[in-house]
């Protein structure tokens, strides 16, 4: 029997394999197919693209770290996150209090902050949900659409937009 198929316990598993809990060092690992890779102890396991079952592990999003020192008391390691939730917060009980217009541009105003928040700051803490871009995007999505409604909200609208006027009429007219 070959070194390479005992494990060190001196039992072969069945198939060659090294029997479960025995180690073997480095050098006597052999890769048994192109696309097998080492796990976390070590051994060869095999490696595939495709999704597993049940989901094990979840990876951190780039920019996840914290966004202050260690030694910074909690709040302050996670300013970025802090501050657009007050802004968006300030927003609401502006909005609440009667001025639905200023209200709604500070909610539109945070998503913005938070996603240059996002795209200028290498740490950002948990404000970072999902990968760089995708946190961009969907920040600069929501809010710049939260400002436009804002602008445009009846009656008095600040910003009015010709076409979307003649658009309404054209989709709701009978003629």
């Amino acid at each position: 029997m070959s070194a390479e198929h005992r494990a060190p316990s001196g039992h072969e598993a069945p198939g060659g394999h090294e029997a479960p809990g025995g180690h073997e060092a480095p050098e006597d690992i052999t890769v048994r197919d192109p696309i097998s890779a080492p796990d976390a102890e070590g051994r060869p396991r095999r490696v595939t693209r495709r999704f597993p079952l049940f989901t094990k592990d979840t990876a951190r999003p780039e920019g996840g770290g914290r966004a202050a020192s260690r030694d910074a008391p909690a709040p302050a390691r996670q300013w970025p996150v802090l501050a657009v939730l007050g802004l968006a917060g300030l927003g609401l009980l502006v909005t609440a209090f009667g001025q639905f217009r200023i209200g709604t541009l500070l909610i539109g105003v945070a998503l913005l902050g938070g996603g240059a928040m996002r795209w200028l700051l290498p740490d950002v803490g948990m404000l970072a949900v999902r990968s760089r871009f995708t946190d961009i995007v969907t920040c600069g999505v929501l809010g710049t659409v939260i400002v436009m409604l804002a602008l445009m909200a009846q009656p008095d609208p600040w910003l009015q937009i010709p076409f979307l006027k003649d658009t309404l009429h054209f989709t709701v007219t009978n003629e």
